[in-house]
């Protein structure tokens, strides 16, 4: 409604109000003391507006509210204690305001309580041990983004009605708790950047009804990823990035994920094959395993992955030849940069018509580049350098950046450290003027840099250095009014530096 302005005491004159729902406004300022007398108030939400100062004491006298939600907003301060008289709470949330200060202990034996949602304050706490005694209806705990400590104590195991368990960003200690296994209605579990260690537990394939598994940058998680984990149906999202899981994964690791849609493994130390049955991940859209010591081929069977959009199997160690990836139409993300990727680019990288980002950089890759480029047509980035690759023509010609004159959103071209040869023709001047990057050193280069790429009117960075450049540095470059970087050194060039480049600002 876009209500404005401080919330009217009045209000407090509605004794018979049962739901007072503020939620999405433009109120600010402190909260009346008068919404103290509101009874019989069983909903009070008050949920992004710009309110501020302190929770006031005065709420735990409303004894019948059952919803308290004042989400996004200012508060600041403690939760104060009397919150605990507010008997029939079933929904007590908090997130996203600048609450600090210990978190009452006295909250977690509100027996009524379905959802605790603190997340995105400032909550140096630690969770009781007993918690879970108390809280039989619990179903959601959310205290991600908060500065809780201690450990995770084993009694989480006993919220038999959890759903979602998120701990994430905070500064927890010890071990995953075993018992996490016995929440048999956990759907989703957060527990990343946090301070644990030790293992992933095998009692987390005990989960069947998990649908996000998130335990992220953990340095002090070693081990195995346990294979049950492979084998929950329900699971949509595995990300277990940046940690320091070992061992290779299972060969049939997507026989039981049907739902898999995400599987980020980036950042650890995992080794062996990538196994040829991902192709039966048919739902998958991420695949995200950089920055591993994976061996071996990439399997054909990616190319199967219709849903697939972002393939990331950046410095590992795979090699042989880059498969058909015709059948991922959806594909928009391609980076494979940092690995011993032999053979040609294939032509049939034109049919992948949505790519966006194609990064093969650093890899063994030889032959032309292909002159079909230009079908991408939603082209964004091109980073092709430090391979063999050649312009696949007896005069050296350019002929594949002719074809990127079709790329309307090209932002970046990276050529450097190939064995191009040739000259670098006029119609790089046909190239988008969404051009900003263009990385051509070490290639070889031959003749005169055209006049025309003045044309690339929003180019940053211009490198073309470390060729056989000759004759005069053309005058257009001084009309490139954005230019921040400009590399011509180790060339050919002569005759006078144009006092336009003297007149770049930038």
């Amino acid at each position: 409604m876009n209500l404005r302005g401080t919330i009217p005491p009045y209000l407090g004159n509605l004794s018979f109000l049962l739901s007072l729902d503020l939620n999405r406004n433009s109120f600010y300022g402190l909260l009346p003391k008068e919404l103290g007398q509101l009874h019989r108030l069983k909903i009070l939400q008050l949920s992004f507006n710009s309110l501020n100062g302190e929770i006031p004491s005065w709420l735990g006298n409303l004894h019948k509210v059952q919803r308290l939600q004042m989400t996004n907003n200012t508060f600041t301060g403690t939760i104060p204690q009397t919150l605990v008289n507010m008997s029939n709470l079933e929904i007590f949330n908090l997130i996203f305001n600048q609450l600090s200060g210990q978190v009452p202990s006295s909250i977690f034996n509100i027996s009524s309580l379905t959802i605790i949602a603190l997340s995105g304050n400032s909550l140096p706490s630690s969770l009781p041990n007993d918690m879970c005694q108390h809280l039989p209806k619990l179903e959601g705990l959310y205290l991600s983004w908060n500065e809780f400590s201690g450990n995770i104590p084993s009694s989480i195991g006993k919220c038999n009605n959890l759903k979602n368990l998120s701990l994430s960003y905070n500064q927890f200690v010890g071990i995953i708790p075993r018992s996490i296994g016995n929440l048999s209605r956990l759907e989703e579990l957060y527990l990343g950047f946090n301070n644990l260690e030790g293992q992933i537990s095998e009692e987390i394939g005990n989960l069947l009804s998990l649908e996000m598994l998130s335990i992220q940058a953990i340095k002090g998680l070693t081990g195995p990823i346990p294979s049950p984990i492979f084998n929950i149906s329900s699971l949509k999202a595995i990300g277990l990035s940046e940690n320091s899981l070992l061992d290779s994964l299972p060969n049939d690791m997507c026989q039981h994920l049907p739902k898999l849609e995400g599987l980020d493994l980036i950042s650890n130390e995992l080794s062996g094959n990538v196994t040829s049955s991902i192709g039966k991940c048919n739902n998958l859209r991420i695949l995200s395993l950089s920055i591993n010591k994976f061996t071996g081929i990439i399997p054909r069977s990616i190319g199967n992955l219709t849903q697939l959009e972002e393939l990331y199997l950046a410095l590992n160690n795979l090699e042989g030849n880059l498969p058909s990836m015709t059948n991922a139409l959806k594909l928009e993300y391609l980076i494979l940069r940092g690995n011993k990727l032999s053979g040609n680019i294939p032509n049939s990288i034109s049919n992948v018509s949505m790519l966006k980002f194609l990064d093969l950089v650093d890899n063994l890759f030889s032959g032309p580049i292909p002159k079909t480029l230009g079908n991408l047509r939603h082209l964004e980035r091109l980073q092709i350098m430090n391979n063999n690759l050649i312009t696949g023509s007896a005069d050296h010609e350019w002929t594949f950046l002719s074809s990127l004159a079709n790329c309307r959103h090209l932002r970046k071209i990276v050529v450097s450290g190939n064995p191009l040869s040739g000259i670098l023709p006029t119609y790089i001047g046909n190239l988008s003027t969404s051009l900003q990057r263009f990385y051509a050193d070490h290639c070889e280069l031959e003749g005169n840099i055209p006049m025309q790429i003045g044309n690339l009117s929003n180019m940053l960075v211009l490198e073309l250095g470390y060729n056989k450049l000759s004759g005069f540095i053309p005058t257009s470059i001084g009309g490139l009014r954005n230019l921040q970087g400009l590399g011509l050194f180790s060339n050919k060039l002569e005759g006078p530096i144009s006092e336009s480049l003297c007149d770049l600002e930038r």
